[in-house]
């Protein structure tokens, strides 16, 4: 049995790396807090189909390469090919379930950055063309084009994987150890919150009674073996001197868990209907889905876990610092076939999940203190594949909201909307897909955030080792 799994069985959803203390840190003025929120979107997200360019030539290309899976200006009754959802002065379109973004993206407070990826360099298509049979690792990131390994890359910053200086742990973990805080996770166990010596904490949904957790270590279960376990466990709880470092581990690591439940039962258990009314109202508007239906954030499954995320931000003197990092994702985006509708219906979840976290965070007061981010594993393809979907790529298109996003636009530099163009990672015309070559790196992207959470750039610099060679760190896409 491994660790995690141990721990699993004392604490429910409650996880603690260990080295991680739950003593709240003293509490600081609102005006200083800060915090960053990623949104993982697990599988792929087909940023080409989040977001659309709409001046005439890039539409024709779009339009021309995507077929079937071309999204258009037109309206339809279920919203899953049309109307695109003019942003940016109406020079990009939001996919047509991103609608409850539209007001957000114009008042300044959404934004997206073009074609970022892992990176180990800056690379053109005739270095990578060069590149990628030289077996070279500082040269291109590891395994190009696979789920676990990409989705490591993104979480773990580097696009060098655990040949890396950092080894296995990731740039959110490393980032909250440097500020003396931690990440909390509502999106399950990641390579982003896990560190050398402490790891993130893992919390479950809304309506859960952590208390009752504890009951879970008391031996009122006949069966042998688990009595068994459960003398274990408490022995564990009672921190004994041991030679065994395991032994010891194990036991700060249940005592930092019960400590948590303490520390924040009140705030997990909480559902829409109780104290926190300025979020409930948020996460229980009704949006479109489509002309004739709605749903609401509360409703979701990523909504749920953002509405977790509110109420931890906004009970963040409790927690203790000034800086939170949050972790939660959403599955499903690998579309290899049935694109359209399986696409459609995850945006709607993050278009009406993210519009009600951002209108959460503007009835606290805490809007210019949030910022939420996605990434996901890789893009996909521009050129569709025989099923109605399509294959695995390399650089994607990300969102970026808050009160502190220079917004209303894009960032970085769009790929060339042309199979076999300058950014297409086909050599070979049979494999010239539109699996674009990445012109900002994840590194890069991360760098910004932490940046603006409140790392210097020497701290950056030895948390994503690759950053330096890069001439540009910072992005630019969030202010002071």
């Amino acid at each position: 049995m491994n660790r995690r799994n141990f721990l699993r069985l004392g604490t429910g959803a409650v996880m603690l790396g260990s080295g991680v203390t739950a003593i709240p840190l003293p509490a600081q003025a609102a005006s200083s807090y800060r915090a960053v929120v990623m949104v993982m979107l697990y599988g792929g997200n087909d940023g080409m189909n989040m977001l659309v360019p709409l001046d005439a030539t890039r539409f024709a290309q779009y339009t021309s390469v995507r077929g079937a899976l071309a999204l258009k200006t037109a309206s339809e009754s279920s919203w899953t090919t049309g109307p695109l959802v003019p942003v940016a002065g109406g020079a990009w379109g939001l996919h047509p379930r991103l609608a409850a973004l539209q007001l957000h993206f114009n008042a300044g407070r959404v934004g997206a950055l073009l074609n970022v990826g892992p990176l180990a360099r800056p690379t053109t298509r005739t270095q990578f063309t060069s590149w990628r049979d030289s077996s070279t690792p500082n040269l291109l990131p590891e395994s190009l084009f696979s789920h676990s390994d990409q989705q490591k890359l993104w979480q773990n910053g580097v696009a060098l994987g655990d040949t890396s200086s950092v080894g296995s742990t990731g740039w959110g973990q490393r980032a909250a150890d440097q500020l003396s805080t931690r990440v909390y996770s509502f999106g399950g166990n990641s390579r982003f919150g896990t560190g050398a010596s402490s790891s993130a904490l893992i919390l479950p949904e809304p309506g859960t009674d952590m208390t009752n957790m504890v009951a879970s270590i008391t031996p009122s279960n006949p069966w042998a073996p688990a009595q068994k376990l459960t003398s274990a466990s408490q022995l564990m709880m009672q921190s004994p001197v041991s030679a065994s470092a395991q032994m010891n581990a194990l036991a700060t690591l249940r005592k930092s868990a019960l400590a948590a439940i303490d520390q924040l039962s009140a705030t997990i258990k909480a559902v829409p209907g109780g104290s926190y009314s300025a979020i409930d109202s948020a996460f229980t508007k009704a949006y479109a889905t489509t002309p004739s239906s709605t749903a609401t954030a509360y409703s979701q499954n990523l909504g749920k876990q953002l509405y977790q995320v509110a109420k931890m931000i906004a009970d963040n003197a409790k927690l203790g610092g000034t800086r939170h990092l949050f972790f939660v994702s959403l599955g499903g985006f690998d579309t290899h076939g049935n694109q359209l509708a399986t696409q459609a219906a995850l945006l709607s979840q993050l278009g009406i999940g993210v519009a009600s976290f951002l209108q959460a965070m503007i009835s606290l007061g805490l809007s210019d203190a949030v910022t939420l981010a996605t990434m996901s594993d890789f893009g996909r393809t521009f050129k569709p594949n025989n099923s109605g979907g399509t294959d695995h790529a390399w650089g994607n298109y990300q969102l970026v909201a808050g009160g502190a996003v220079k917004g209303g636009g894009t960032w970085g530099t769009a790929p060339e909307y042309a199979l076999g163009g300058s950014n297409d990672a086909g050599v070979d015309s049979w494999e010239q897909q539109g699996r674009w070559i990445p012109t900002s790196s994840v590194d890069q992207y991360a760098a910004t955030l932490l940046s603006w959470l409140g790392l210097s750039a020497s701290q950056n610099a030895a948390l994503l080792p690759n950053l330096a060679n890069f001439s540009t760190a910072n992005l630019g896409f969030l202010g002071a």
